[in-house]
Order: C-alpha cells, then sequence, then structure tokens
C-alpha cells in the first residue's frame, strides 16, 4: 500500500506548519490566557486557508476532504503544538451542521465568521451521549430547551451553542445562539489553558432543530475520536523530538543524559509506541467507510491506542525534562495538558475499549 501523501494532502500539511511556526511557547501562553482562551482574527486566518471546509462535502460549500486528510491535518497541528482549536470549532460544528441540514449556520462556520460548539456532556452521565438532564419542550418551531449542560468547550468564544436534549425519550440536536433569552454560562478552564464552560438553560427557546437522529450522532462521535487520535499522535511526536533533542544538550557528570543507556532504553519506547500508534491510526482512517459498525468500532479502538501510549510518551517526555517538564514554560508542559484533554474528549481510554470489546 502507497502511504505517501498525494500533493493536495502534503499543500495542506505544510500550510498548518507554516501557520503555527510563529507561535512559540510565549505566544501559545498569551493566547490561552486571553479572556476568550483564543483569538477571533487568528480563527479568521484558519478558515481562510481552507482547513475547516476540508471537513464539509463539496456539494455543502466544502473541499469534501476525506478522513485521512482530516486525520493528516489534526496530526500536523498536533506536531506544531498548535494552539487552535480545529477540532471543537471546525470539523465537529462542520460534520454536525451538514449532517443536520443546517446550511445557513454552517455556510457562517466554514468561512470562519461563526463559531460554534456542541454542548453535549452532563453531569452523571460520564460519555453517554444520551441526553437527559436537558428537556426539549414544544413543538418543531416552537421548541423551549430546559436543563444544563457541562465542559462546554470554547463557551466564552462560541457564537452558536448546537444542544443536545431529550424529546419524548429521544436524543435531538438544537441550535442555540449565544445571547439567546434564558442563557447562562459559567466558564472555567481545562488542563490545557482553554476555557470550558457550564451551561444552564432556563426555556430558552432553540433556533433550529437539526435533522440528526442518535445514530447520526454517534456517527459524527467515532470521527471526532479518529480525529483527535490524530492529534495525539502529532503531539506524541513533537514530544518525542523535543525531548530527544533535550538529552544530547542536557549534561550529568560530565556528559550528556542520552548517553546513558537506561534513557536510550526508554527513548526507543517511546518511538516504538509512537510508529505503532501511527499505524493504528493509519488503520482507523483507510477502515472501509461503506459498513459504519466496523467503522466506529476501528475509531474506537484507534483512540484507545494511541490514547494511552501517547500518554505515555508524554510522561516519559516531562520525566526526562525534570520538573520544569510540567511547566508552562516549555512546549512539553503544552503538549502533556493538550494529550490529557484529547484523550477523554469522547471517551477516556477505558471508556472506548469497552465500546470497542462490546462491538466484537
Amino acid at each position: 500500500m502507497n502511504f505517501d501523501l498525494s500533493e493536495e494532502q502534503q499543500m495542506f500539511v505544510t500550510s498548518v506548519e507554516r501557520f503555527a511556526a510563529p507561535v512559540d511557547v510565549e505566544a501559545r501562553r498569551k493566547l490561552r490566557l486571553s479572556p476568550t482562551g483564543y483569538d477571533r482574527a487568528r480563527w479568521q486566518q484558519l478558515a481562510e486557508m481552507g482547513l475547516i471546509a476540508l471537513a464539509a462535502s463539496e456539494d455543502a460549500g466544502g473541499m469534501g476532504g476525506s478522513a485521512v486528510d482530516l486525520a493528516l491535518v489534526a496530526e500536523a497541528i498536533g506536531k506544531a503544538n498548535a494552539p487552535d482549536p480545529l477540532l471543537e470549532h471546525g470539523i465537529l460544528p462542520a460534520l454536525l451542521l451538514e449532517r443536520g441540514g443546517a446550511t445557513e449556520a454552517l455556510d457562517g462556520v466554514l468561512a470562519g465568521e461563526t463559531i460554534a460548539t456542541l454542548a453535549w456532556t452532563e453531569r452523571g452521565q460520564r460519555y453517554s451521549l444520551k441526553a437527559k438532564g436537558m428537556k426539549a419542550d414544544g413543538v418543531e418551531g416552537s421548541v423551549t430547551l430546559t436543563g444544563e449542560k457541562t465542559m462546554v468547550m470554547g463557551a466564552l468564544i462560541a457564537d452558536l451553542f448546537i444542544v443536545t436534549a431529550d424529546m419524548g425519550g429521544e436524543t435531538a440536536c438544537f441550535l442555540v445562539p449565544k445571547g439567546a433569552p434564558g442563557l447562562e454560562v459559567r466558564a472555567y478552564r481545562l488542563a490545557d489553558g482553554s476555557i470550558a464552560g457550564e451551561l444552564k438553560l432556563t426555556r430558552t427557546p432553540a433556533a433550529t432543530k437539526l435533522a440528526l437522529d442518535a445514530e447520526g450522532l454517534a456517527a459524527v462521535a467515532a470521527e471526532m475520536r479518529l480525529y483527535a487520535a490524530a492529534e495525539m499522535v502529532g503531539l506524541g511526536q513533537r514530544l518525542l523530538d523535543d525531548t530527544l533533542t533535550y538529552v544530547k544538550e542536557r549534561e550529568q557528570f560530565g556528559v550528556a543524559i542520552g548517553s546513558f543507556q537506561a534513557l536510550q532504553h526508554r527513548l526507543v519506547d517511546c518511538y516504538a509506541r509512537e510508529e505503532q500508534a501511527r499505524s493504528m491510526l493509519l488503520r482507523a482512517a483507510l477502515t472501509d467507510r461503506a459498513d459504519p459498525a466496523k467503522w466506529q468500532r476501528a475509531a474506537a479502538g484507534a483512540k484507545a491506542f494511541i490514547g494511552e501510549n501517547v500518554d505515555a510518551i508524554a510522561r516519559e517526555a516531562v520525566q526526562m525534562h525534570g520538573g520544569m517538564g510540567i511547566t508552562d514554560e516549555l512546549a512539553i508542559g503544552h503538549a502533556l495538558k493538550r494529550v490529557l484533554v484529547l484523550a477523554r474528549l469522547f471517551g477516556d481510554v477505558d471508556t472506548v475499549l469497552a465500546e470497542y470489546a462490546l462491538a466484537a
């Protein structure tokens, strides 16, 4: 099988690398510490590069990127240790809005004019996609939402919330614009410095009901697991590269610590983990989409395997850097914290591994 990138794929990967290159650790930290946790002007630039449009079909005004295309872009963002929330505010909303038939909202997202986010997690529900606490009342065209959501990523910068709610015993998705009556947001920071929040809706009118059922929502979640795994593969490579550079420069007892055999063995183990993770990512991305159950199982298995192995690489990298490895002074610390968030997006290792086993 030919694993060489096409000319178009290489172009997107190079564009991501060039876009992310000027953002060093200090710039990344300042961006994260801004009031909303990100910069809208930078998001507009990312959209103009066509990276968000990759997630939508050509018929919907996008570029019709494949799962491999999107995985490569996500991996490149991880390798650059970029602070750009392409997964949560670009790819995820684009997939939901297109499949839900929200054409107007999708146009705004693809153009970078609208920042959207999914509000689906509830207390006591762990990683279940089934909405329970959020209730939708009324008839289509006049629906109000009441309930709470937690860990809504990008809660302060989002213009549009895609909210899951229970409607007649079924989970449905509704669009709620920022500033809607009865909508309250309480923000807090995640481990990687990004801003999430809790939503409280009290008879809040829903602008639109998406034509997306629970099965469609599960399919999108499976795709996002794959792209989260892809970004983690990129982060794993960045962690490994930075650590290799460090152990060649850091001296102890008059020699570089990279000459110590114990560290060499641990680094070889990290290299093997990274290569296996990349292979697992490609295997899942290339799985035939004609069989949804098989594809979703492959995505779950990839996320569980990659999440566990990249987490191990990150911890080794921090250990070899010493105490400063966990701080925000080094890219290592930022990468580790991003891995912690991604490893739990749409299910932690145990959750997705259990689903993988049950789907066998």
